[in-house]
């Protein structure tokens, strides 16, 4: 039983922002439903999508009951429309600290602000070796995708899961972790930390690989009781 927090619907019926040096291939609902069998999960808005959601109600319908969203978003969002994403199934706020536009400040405010209206979390996609943003985000519940991305960062990574953050454990080719040692030192911080995800279709070609079934085994080999971090972590954060 699979849910699946960290994947990309890419439907070229709808705007892809990507800049020249990277193009992503199509991969739609049914694309993901023929690779993984996923009781529940996340579609992530990607880097490619910019600000974009016209594609989420299709991919949210497509998918079905159990799958919610993730989203990025500028600024100037109004309050209705974060209710009406709220109402759609959209639990959380993305930032892309490593590719975005967007100041840290602009960022920790608009986190803010959806936590107070919606409720929901800011899930960051940083590498952890450039630093944790723990302090201006304190009180916020927040995620750090791919495992924080880099080896480096995971003493810092670490101290963050102490305060409460969680971990996508996603995308494990794109970092340069050993990825059983992190799997096990992010668990015995706290058991309710990481949160699996496929990071299907895995785009920008991860150095060491994209997604297989290997990733899911190795966390049931690496990690006693796994199947918390397998789905019953992700339903609770997300409140599936």
């Amino acid at each position: 039983m699979i849910f699946d927090a960290h994947f990309h619907v890419i439907d070229r019926r709808f705007p892809i922002t990507a800049g020249p040096e990277f193009e992503p291939h199509s991969f739609t609902v049914e694309d993901y439903r023929a690779r993984i069998d996923a009781a529940g999960g996340v579609v992530v808005t990607g880097a490619f999508q910019g600000f974009d959601r016209s594609y989420l109600p299709d991919a949210l319908e497509r998918l079905g009951p159990g799958f919610l969203a993730v989203v990025q978003l500028e600024t100037s969002v109004s309050d209705a429309e974060l209710r009406e994403l709220s109402a759609l199934g959209v639990r959380g706020l993305r930032f892309n600290v490593r590719r975005g536009t967007q100041s840290l400040d602009e960022l920790v405010a608009l986190g803010q602000r959806v936590a107070a209206l919606v409720d929901w979390h800011v899930e960051l996609h940083v590498d952890a070796a450039a630093g944790l943003p723990v302090a201006q985000l304190e009180g916020l519940r927040v995620s750090v995708d791919h495992l924080g991305i880099s080896a480096a960062g995971l003493p810092a990574l670490l101290r963050a899961v102490d305060q409460g953050w969680k971990v996508k454990a996603s995308g494990f080719g794109r970092t340069d972790h050993d990825v059983p040692a992190a799997l096990r030192a992010i668990d015995a911080v706290d058991p309710t930390a990481l949160l699996f995800g496929s990071d299907l279709p895995s785009t920008r070609n991860p150095p060491r690989g994209p997604f297989t079934d290997a990733d899911v085994q190795l966390i049931r080999h690496t990690l006693p009781g796994a199947e918390r971090v397998l789905h019953a972590n992700a339903r609770a954060f997300y409140r599936a």
